[in-house]
């Protein structure tokens, strides 16, 4: 999506009538349905005055397009200016321009990381080149259009505010330079000489429209891509924070030593990357020679990670690189250069079959291990078990006497990039209060389902095409055909609706297991992974009653281990009892109505419940 798209002859009027940071808003605002800060608001004007006396030559040609705030597909992010026209080979070229406002910036160790000034003080970031090369691949990665046509994308970054580049174009990022030029202030000329050689023509052929409009790749999908991953390639283009975040990881773990253990907290919600950043550091800190490990308290993920991997390397090699975080209560003090806890808020007290084993897990990762990075996000915490949380590991870090790091992830690549929906989720299921009290479909593909059988067929539709979508479930209803094949499981009477959990012959596979698409999952089977789409059944344990969530951990199966312990708790203390259920049965939902890059559909048999989605969702622009 393209929020202000104009010819080269309209930029420059609306930039010289000092409106064009309200046209970019309004234009923001009448498509995305949302408004951005005043310091944002700002940087469109100073930057675009500037952008504007570049292009203010007769040699770029007014007929050449501009387009400001393009959204990345699958992502959140936007890129700042476009140029399109033709080069003096006829072809058609888009120029990416990354704009900064730095004055001052400082060196890093790190690869493709800076530190400049905002307004929270000094801290590291992209350097522009790399951010501006990222934003470019990641468009010939996801645009069919653009690669099947052969659009050339080049990138560049404008820093109108820096006077010396001296830092910014160090030898140390050379690489990155080469990829993407970098321009300061006193180089508006050479920048005015690079877009006049890369736009010689005007855009006679809508490539502006044909990049916006472009057919998308099929998202890529982290356990199809682990094969390749593990070997070495480069799947995924990791931009803005995972980057920062990996090449911090890589500093600490190569630094850590048995003198003193090292721990990096790292916080993202759903779909930010944490799995991607996680396998690329163990494929990078494994070939650096660091005996690393990839952990996780739920079976699901290693069990579709080991099943894509079988082939390509032996089962011994794949059962030391994915390990249960149950697994080091006897672990020698260090025996890891690097432990890689993914999902880390499911992480339990006590290891074992019969949770016998061990003192804390927590404890057990930061001990066995040089350096301990922990991915989290404790709006995940599905079971009462779950003890994973950012003080939790604060407190045993300081027993062990650790040094501790923390970052976050916040790109969005899951749910068609949309941050609004995450928050719209922790809206409409009353985890917090935020500004998306809605969702549109310009956002995300949401939508409610007036009967289950009609959900499920949609699935089922969806499913056609890459055996990518499912249907979830809270878990209302008991596993009766885990002993009897034949038995149903969830039952909808008024729908002439029947289904069966997930078989147990697929077990932890489910989500990836042939043919599975005609059950339906849960929580154990689906959390750290993720479809193109997914149908949620919400069941009686999460109700709306006069706009209001109501959840009963009594509606929940007894089978479902989630609540095991609930009712001692609740005769014990009864409001700390509920508190804790409530928390697991919204982030639950949280959790599944997450699992879709593309969309979610949901069915609920209670009216008043269905009425409320129904007007929350589906909103167009």
């Amino acid at each position: 999506m393209i929020v202000y798209a104009q010819p080269k002859s309209t930029f420059l009027k609306d930039a010289f009538n000092n409106s064009i940071h309200t046209k970019i808003l309004t234009a923001l605002q009448n498509k995305l349905g949302r408004s951005v800060g005043e310091s944002e608001i700002a940087s469109w004007r100073n930057s675009m005055q500037f952008m504007s006396q570049i292009l203010s030559d007769h040699d770029i040609p007014d007929e050449s397009n501009i387009a400001i705030e393009f959204n990345v597909p699958g992502t959140a992010k936007r890129i700042d200016l476009i140029i399109c026209g033709r080069d003096g080979n006829h072809r058609d070229m888009a120029v990416i321009v990354e704009l900064k406002q730095w004055s001052k910036v400082s060196r890093t160790d790190k690869d493709a990381i800076v530190s400049t000034r905002f307004g929270r003080g000094e801290i590291e970031t992209l350097h522009p080149s790399y951010q501006a090369w990222s934003y470019a691949a990641l468009i010939y990665d996801f645009n069919e259009t653009v690669r099947k046509e052969e659009i050339q994308l080049q990138p560049c970054a404008y820093l109108h505010n820096l006077d010396d580049a001296s830092v910014i174009k160090h030898p140390h990022y050379q690489s990155h330079l080469d990829q993407a030029p970098c321009f300061i202030s006193t180089e508006a000329q050479a920048l005015r000489g690079f877009l006049k050689h890369h736009i010689q023509y005007g855009d006679v052929s809508q490539i502006l429209e044909r990049i916006e409009n472009g057919k998308l790749r099929p998202s890529k999908n982290l356990a199809d891509a682990l094969s390749s991953m593990i070997a070495g390639n480069p799947e995924f283009v990791m931009i803005d924070d995972q980057k920062l975040v990996f090449e911090t990881a890589i500093d600490l773990a190569t630094h850590a030593s048995e003198d003193k253990h090292t721990v990096l907290i790292v916080k993202g919600g759903p779909g930010t990357g944490k799995s991607v950043v996680a396998v690329n550091l163990l494929t990078h800190l494994t070939g650096l020679g660091l005996v690393t490990q990839y952990i996780s308290r739920n079976a699901a993920p290693r069990a579709v990670y080991s099943a894509k991997l079988k082939g390509s390397m032996k089962k011994s090699h794949i059962d030391n690189m994915f390990k249960g975080s149950g697994s080091f209560t006897e672990a020698p003090r260090c025996a890891f250069d690097a432990l890689l806890v993914d999902e880390a808020h499911r992480l339990n007290e006590k290891s074992g079959l019969y949770s016998n084993l061990g003192e804390n897990q927590v404890k057990e990762l930061i001990y066995a291990s040089k350096f301990t990075i922990f991915f989290l996000d404790e709006d995940q915490q599905v079971t009462l078990k779950d003890i994973g949380s950012e003080g939790e590991i604060r407190r045993w870090a300081g027993e062990l006497g650790a040094d501790v790091y923390q970052t976050e992830l916040n790109s969005q690549f899951r749910c068609n990039g949309s941050d609004g929906y995450i928050a719209f989720l922790d809206h409409a299921l009353g985890i917090r209060e935020t500004a998306n009290t809605t969702v549109s479909a310009a956002e995300y593909d949401f939508g409610v389902s007036d009967d289950p059988t009609e959900l499920h067929n949609w699935v089922r539709e969806k499913n056609s095409d890459a055996n990518k979508a499912r249907m979830v479930a809270g878990y209302c209803w008991d596993w009766q055909s885990k002993k009897d094949p034949t038995a149903i499981d969830i039952s909808f009477k008024e729908f002439s609706y029947e289904a069966q959990w997930n078989l147990t012959k697929d077990g932890s596979l489910w989500l990836v297991a042939d043919e599975s698409v005609d059950q339906v999952g849960c929580i154990h089977t689906c959390q750290g992974l993720e479809v193109d789409y997914i149908g949620v059944i919400i069941g009686p344990d999460l109700l709306v009653r006069n706009g209001h969530i109501i959840t009963n951990a009594r509606a929940r199966s007894r089978m479902d281990a989630s609540i095991k312990g609930y009712v001692k708790l609740e005769k014990e203390s009864p409001e700390e009892a509920r508190a804790h259920a409530d928390r697991i049965i919204k982030n639950t939902y949280r959790t599944l109505l997450s699992r879709g890059q593309k969309g979610c559909r949901i069915f609920t048999d209670d009216p008043e419940t269905r009425t409320y989605f129904n007007s929350i969702s589906n909103l167009e622009q």
